[in-house]
This record gives structure tokens, C-alpha cells and sequence, in this order.
């Protein structure tokens, strides 16, 4: 799906990566400012020159034996971290650009063709995305009239009005407040999940790849640290110099098995236990995402008995690592899939912790972030 390799030097930073993708889906670019991401997606646009560069994005190539295909003929759709609306446009006006973006853009460009085959892009209409961004109401305002999320929801809209093969996602909730970025999360998520254009997410926030990434991208320095699925990126120990020791924990895929709908508690099927967690909106079949946090875990050498605790999963500690100098972060295999614990020293001591161990994996249902999607590729979008 992706290949890109792209080398840039600039003002005393290095940018060096090697990535490869093979699966559609949201890749998620993640680490600390100034780690390159920006610089890369800029690369992969077409807005910044590559001191060497090969991309190819689902078979098209934007780079190749030296040759570079201009901007506006890569077929990208990019949103920025302010929404870059026309002022003197209101919404639809904005909308509408995008669509005469994608009805002049310059396919038959003759060194494009020589470059690649002509592709037919994603074909995206109006009637198309303004449900699916919930757009409609907004449609004859003008731009100093929306708020922040509703912004970025437009810019979004334009984006994928472009027809673009590949849409990039440059931090574009990190201008938001908290109340303004959970408004425009659930849209991202059902655009990842009912449209086929492949993704890349910028974001210094775990958060919002936790809810969005079906890859992980790690940089640092202007390199890749790793890149996987996120239940994989979330046991790397490099993780941990980006989020801090709080957020450090697993990534786990299970499935919805029942939801309790007085408590809104639902029974989610993980490797070989049942974790039970609030999520009053998922439906039975549902393919669910949670967050372990390894300071929420606890741990128990012998299966403990009237707990408020409603989550005891079984599992086999697989090997125990230095964490700081006073804990020690524990791999349990709790059957198909592995969580983290945080403990101290003298408690691992004390229980003599070690690798082959059977123990109890405590966690309360309040402390796990949990998050639907949809399991495998997106759902194709309509054509005309």
C-alpha cells in the first residue's frame, strides 16, 4: 500500500526513513515535536524537496528514478492544523472548491503519464460527504461563523472532495480544546471506517491513534524508531520515552460478545478472557480496541475473591523488565494476547515474580479506554 523512503537535511536535522505498509487503512505518523513528522508528510505532498526520495502510494509512484511528480499532480488531499478555509467563501462555496479542484486536476500532464498509468481516483461526492461529516447544516454559513471543530470538519470535507488517492492529516485537532477534538474524533473514525482512502495521521497525542491508527509509524530524530500494528508499537519499550511512564501500557483487539443495557457494561472476548467494559453504545459482533494502562494492572499469585474489581484475567508471565529503579514493568500472555503491569521491586520480590508464573490480572472497568472500529478494509464508498 505505502513505500516510502526519504532523505532530507535541513538547518542541522537529518530526516531518514524507510516505510513500508501493506494493508489499507489510517497510518499514524507518532512521536515528540520536532521528530521530523511534518517534514515527512510535507516530502510525501509534494510541498518540500526530498534530497532523495521513492514513494509509491498504492501502486501510484510520486517519486521515482529521479523523477518528481509537481503537488498538484500527486492527487493528495491534505488537511493542516488550521482549517486554511476562503474567508470570502461560505461552507459550500469551500466544498465546491474542492470539486473544481478535482475536475481540473491535471492528469493528462504528459511526464506525469510517463511516470505512472493513469489511475482513476476515488470518486467522492457531495451528497456523500456532507452526511458523513454532518456538514448539512452548515452548508450557507460563512467561515467566521463555525467554531474550531466545525473548521476542520470543512477543511476535511474540501480534502476528500479533491478525489484524492491519498489523504494526509497533519495534526489537524492539535488547535482544538479537549471538548473541540472529541467533536471531531467520531467523524475521523467513521471516515477511516466507510471510505477506502488510504490515510496518514500525524499526531504527538497516543490518544487519538489509539482511537484512529491501524498502523503506527514510531519516529525520533528524524528516524523510525518501529512500525507495526498498535497493540505491537504499544509493548515497545521506546514508547515510553514519548507518552511517559503514566500512559505506558498495552493496545488489545477483542470482540463484543453481550452489553448489559442497565449498566451499559459490555462483555468483550480477549484472547482467553472476558474483559468487561463501559461501552453503552457497541453492539454484539463489534470489534473493540482498549487501552491496559500498566499502572492499573495488578497482579495476584493466587485468584482473589469478593472484589469490586470485575475485571480478573488468568494469564502466564512471560518475562519481567527494568522500568526505573524502584519498578519493573511484567509481560503477562493472557492467551492470545499480552498486557503490561507495573510493580515494584519489592513487590515482585515479595510474590517472587519470574517468568513460567501463573497469576491474576486485576483491573478496574472505569480504568480502560475502549473504542470501536471496524475490523479489516474499509468499506467501499459509493461511485456515480
Amino acid at each position: 500500500m505505502f513505500s516510502i523512503r526519504a532523505k532530507k537535511r535541513r538547518d542541522g536535522f537529518v530526516l531518514d526513513v524507510d516505510i513500508e505498509v501493506s494493508a489499507p487503512g489510517v497510518v499514524a505518523l507518532f512521536g515528540r515535536s520536532g521528530c521530523g513528522k511534518t517534514t515527512l508528510v510535507n516530502i510525501i505532498a509534494g510541498l518540500l524537496p526530498a534530497d532523495e526520495a521513492h514513494i509509491v502510494i498504492d501502486g501510484w509512484a510520486l517519486d521515482k528514478d529521479g523523477k518528481s511528480l509537481l503537488a498538484e499532480h500527486r492527487g493528495i488531499g491534505y488537511v493542516f492544523q488550521d482549517a486554511r478555509l476562503f474567508p470570502h467563501l461560505d461552507v459550500m462555496g469551500n466544498l465546491r472548491y474542492g470539486e473544481k479542484r478535482a475536475k481540473t486536476r491535471s492528469v493528462q500532464n504528459n511526464e506525469n503519464l510517463r511516470i505512472n498509468p493513469r489511475r482513476d481516483a476515488p470518486r467522492i461526492t457531495l451528497d456523500v460527504v456532507a452526511p458523513l461529516l454532518g456538514l448539512e447544516p452548515l452548508l450557507s454559513r460563512r467561515v467566521h461563523q463555525l467554531s474550531g471543530g466545525e473548521r476542520q470538519r470543512v477543511a476535511l470535507g474540501r480534502a476528500l472532495l479533491t478525489r484524492p488517492r491519498l489523504l494526509i492529516l497533519d495534526e489537524p485537532l492539535a488547535s482544538l480544546d479537549a471538548a473541540r477534538r472529541e467533536e471531531v474524533l467520531p467523524y475521523l473514525e467513521k471516515l477511516r471506517d466507510e471510505l477506502a482512502i488510504p490515510m496518514i495521521y500525524v499526531s504527538h497525542q497516543f490518544e487519538e491513534v489509539l482511537r484512529l491508527a491501524t498502523h503506527v509509524v514510531l519516529m525520533d530524530k528524524g528516524k523510525v524508531l518501529s512500525q507495526g500494528s498498535l497493540d505491537e508499537l504499544s509493548l515497545h519499550p521506546e514508547l515510553r520515552a514519548i507518552v511517559g511512564p503514566e500512559a505506558v501500557g498495552a493496545v488489545v483487539h477483542g470482540l463484543v460478545e453481550s452489553v448489559d443495557g442497565g449498566t451499559g457494561l459490555a462483555n468483550i472476548r480477549v484472547g482467553a478472557n472476558v474483559l468487561r467494559i463501559h461501552l453503552r453504545e457497541a453492539r454484539a459482533g463489534a470489534h473493540i480496541r482498549a487501552q491496559l494502562l500498566a499502572r492499573d494492572i495488578i497482579l495476584a499469585t493466587t485468584r482473589p475473591d469478593n472484589l469490586s474489581v470485575r475485571n480478573i484475567m488468568t494469564g502466564t508471565i512471560a518475562r519481567i523488565v527494568p522500568d526505573d529503579e524502584d519498578t519493573e514493568l511484567v509481560y503477562v500472555d493472557i492467551g492470545g494476547a499480552s498486557i503490561l503491569s507495573r510493580v515494584t521491586r519489592a513487590a515482585s520480590v515479595a510474590l517472587d515474580l519470574r517468568a513460567g508464573l501463573q497469576v491474576w490480572a486485576l483491573v478496574k472497568s472505569v480504568s480502560i479506554r475502549g473504542h470501536a472500529f471496524v475490523e479489516g478494509p474499509a468499506r467501499q464508498q459509493p461511485a456515480i
